[in-house]
């Protein structure tokens, strides 16, 4: 991989990671403050992000493995998703927002997997080398945090007056910017003949279903679904658990969990080398269960460290699960169905895992409400219990390898 490469690769990683962080977090808070929805609303919100990575598999399945460039559906995805942004920063209710966030997560979706092919195809040994480029998509996070609070828009006063719709017009930007910037992406073809015959399986996305035979992968897939139950409270909650406990520059510091990222990407080669991918996903497990627990114990005063710990935990939490995750996968997928492996990870992972947790954490801190706020350590608790079951559940079933990539 040249220069040039590695150039363009990372950018579209930091656009990819800056568009979904300028305005994934705060949408918690927008839509409590600004939109007058309850729990189960937001919840709904942040569900759609699963319904576009179920639907995900589909447009990969069939269109990137056999149609048509990766990079060139990239462009398109995010052009047209820019223009979805701009009508959600007009939105003034949520019956008009919810449609459109529908919309929009039915088009984002597909382009994580579709970033991640077109960077593998590019290297020769991604268990080595795919971090470093995957480490300027966290940086990306980190900036659109960063222009937040930089500019106040997270700050409770602003929060109220509805500055954070701001940051649907931050998307719409650049992901009109990433659009076309995926035009000049290296060349990224489908490696399945148009001339064979279309069977169901591709056009429902499923080309690398296959793998589920490998009984490591299925138990990786099942784990996979489970974790992301309560990772969702993680993102449906968080910033909203920031803003009540009135802890200044919420989103500048929620980013201390990409700068740990960042950190945690570099050593993941290392790591995976070192211990193999059973001990490097039973770590990231622990961590969310570790999180979540400093989460519940934590407050604004002389706890308020454990909270920073639990942000802190990110790295750990993201990339020793699911970046290891993709790795894995790329490494199990045949050459044919590289982008329908990333597709069916998708599905696993922010599909229907997170579908069913976006529904459980809004139903929870639904019930844990209380006259001024929430009932935060009843909530966490909850999701910390629940990936312990799926660490000790992971650690029997599943069988210790190697990534391993063949020439």
């Amino acid at each position: 991989m040249n220069v040039s490469t590695y150039i363009r690769l990372s950018v579209m990683m930091f656009l990819q990671f800056f568009i979904w962080g300028s305005w994934f977090v705060t949408m918690g808070p927008f839509l409590d403050s600004n939109l007058g929805a309850d729990g189960s609303q937001i919840g709904l919100a942040y569900g759609t992000q699963s319904w576009g990575a179920i639907i995900a598999p589909f447009i990969i399945g069939l269109v990137a493995d056999r149609f048509f460039n990766a990079e060139r559906i990239l462009g398109i995805l995010h052009l047209a998703g820019a223009g979805l942004m701009l009508l959600l920063f007009r939105a003034t209710s949520f019956d008009f927002f919810y449609p459109y966030i529908l919309s929009y997560m039915i088009l984002y979706m597909p382009t994580l997997a579709l970033v991640n092919s077109v960077a593998f195809r590019q290297l020769d040994d991604p268990s080595v080398t795919f971090s470093w480029i995957r480490a300027w998509g966290t940086v990306g996070w980190i900036v659109s945090g960063i222009v937040i609070s930089s500019l106040s828009w997270d700050a409770q006063s602003e929060v109220q007056e509805g500055l954070l719709r701001n940051t649907f017009l931050m998307g719409a930007i650049s992901s009109a910017l990433l659009g076309l910037f995926s035009f000049t992406l290296p060349k990224t073809p489908p490696r399945i003949d148009k001339s064979e015959k279309i069977r169901l399986r591709d056009i429902l996305g499923l080309g690398a279903i296959k793998l589920l035979k490998d009984r490591n992968f299925a138990v990786f897939f099942v784990s996979s679904v489970l974790i992301c139950i309560p990772l969702a409270f993680y993102y449906s909650n968080a910033s909203l658990f920031l803003i009540e406990l009135r802890v200044e520059n919420s989103a500048g510091k929620m980013t201390l969990g990409q700068f740990s990222e960042v950190l945690f990407m570099l050593l993941l080669p290392v790591f995976l080398k070192q211990f193999g991918v059973k001990k490097t996903l039973l770590v990231g497990m622990m961590a969310w269960a570790l999180r979540y627990l400093c989460f519940a114990y934590g407050n604004e005063g002389s706890f308020v460290f454990m909270i920073l710990i639990g942000i802190g935990l990110h790295g750990v939490c993201y990339d020793f699960f699911f970046v290891s995750g993709q790795i894995y996968t790329d490494s199990k997928a045949g050459r044919a169905h590289k982008s329908a492996a990333q597709g069916l990870i998708t599905l696993a992972t922010y599909g229907i895992g997170m579908l069913i947790g976006y529904w459980a954490a809004g139903n929870i801190t639904d019930q844990y409400k209380l006259e001024q706020g929430h009932d935060w350590p009843a909530i966490w608790v909850m999701p910390a219990g629940f990936a312990l079951l799926v660490f000790f559940l992971f650690a029997i079933a599943f069988k210790n390898e190697k990534v391993a990539y063949e020439g």
